[in-house]
């Protein structure tokens, strides 16, 4: 008998997706019938850059796992739940933190250049929360003893950080927590928001998965092509169009054509970016079907997340029992 590893991975809800997401969900996807997967959407995550929009999370919470559930996510088969049901996340947190020195969580790259970032558009982060969002995650990933993790490559630095804390609490009190492994899907095309900056709801420049005709024909026309291309006929630069980034991702089979035409100056944006519309409203009609079917059924994604609560409040459980009479002998 094969016996499977374990994932676990999260999401913030910030609201609905966009197709900058799809990679991640795919790959989700994909891993369910490998491992044992824990998905979690990261309330309380949420909260160490956005505390003042708490109020939105219940809502984003629905509609972020509506994505989830039409892309291909199966209850059955992964344990879904919202971080913030669970408390041994909080707990573990908690044991971690007092035994994980202040310049582990100091060194951590993402930690001075978001300050740095957020802080340029009026976000005041320079809160314990926010410093100690890896050393959580680390209790995220530990507290179901995930050995692997899917991540991007820019998240490495914290799997390592994962692993440092693994190893010290298992030297310090006994061997209790897996190292885990990040796994980096190399593969995976990045795909740009429509002005060709990094796809992101707070830049507005992207387009829902799911999204119906409309809103894709709205933001393809949007979409940022060759500058120096004046009249249909010009030679373009496929290289410096956005259309052209899309086209690889859900247009491979007739990529070389299309880059052909443009070229030649056969094709014009106008057209081109039609052409891309209708591959792009093909690819989301049955993801925007299955998430209206599911936002159809009252209670669904409640019950969804209630039954992978349980489940993972069980796994959780038993971790902490491990941890505390490591800890504490027999006097927890």
């Amino acid at each position: 008998m094969v016996v499977k590893g374990t994932i676990l991975s999260g999401m913030r809800p910030t609201g609905r997706l966009h197709l900058g997401h799809q990679s991640v969900l795919d790959n989700w996807v994909g891993l369910q019938d490998e491992y044992n997967c824990f998905f979690m959407v990261a309330d309380w995550h949420a909260l160490t850059t956005g505390w003042e929009e708490s109020k939105e999370i219940g809502q984003n919470t629905l509609e972020m796992v509506a994505d989830w559930l039409a892309t291909g996510l199966d209850p059955n088969k992964s344990a879904i739940f919202r971080q913030s049901r669970i408390l041994q996340h909080a707990e573990l947190h908690l044991m971690f933190s007092m035994v994980t020195p202040l310049s582990w969580l100091e060194r951590v790259p993402t930690y001075k250049d978001q300050i740095q970032k957020l802080g340029e558009i009026g976000k005041d982060i320079n809160t314990y929360g926010f410093l100690g969002y890896p050393l959580l995650q680390a209790a995220d990933i530990l507290l179901y003893k995930a050995n692997a993790v899917p991540v991007g490559e820019d998240q490495l630095p914290h799997i390592e950080l994962t692993r440092e804390v693994a190893r010290r609490f298992n030297h310090l009190f006994k061997p209790v927590f897996p190292e885990p492994q990040g796994i980096v899907k190399k593969e995976v095309a990045v795909l740009p928001g429509i002005d060709g900056a990094k796809m992101s709801k707070s830049y507005h420049n992207y387009i829902s998965i799911g999204a119906d005709p409309e809103e894709i024909k709205k933001n393809v026309n949007l979409m940022i092509t060759d500058p120096a291309r004046i009249r249909k006929t010009d030679p373009g630069n496929p290289e410096v169009c956005v259309v052209h980034k899309f086209h690889r991702i859900y247009n491979p089979d007739l990529l070389e054509s299309i880059e052909e035409a443009c070229r030649g100056g056969r094709i014009g944006c106008v057209a081109c970016k039609k052409q891309l519309a209708g591959s792009l409203e093909q690819h989301s009609a049955g993801v925007r079907e299955r998430r209206q079917e599911i936002l159809s059924k009252p209670g669904y994604i409640e019950e969804v997340l209630r039954d992978g609560e349980e489940r993972a409040r069980v796994v959780a459980g038993k971790t902490m029992e491990e941890v505390r009479e490591a800890i504490f002998g027999g006097q927890a």
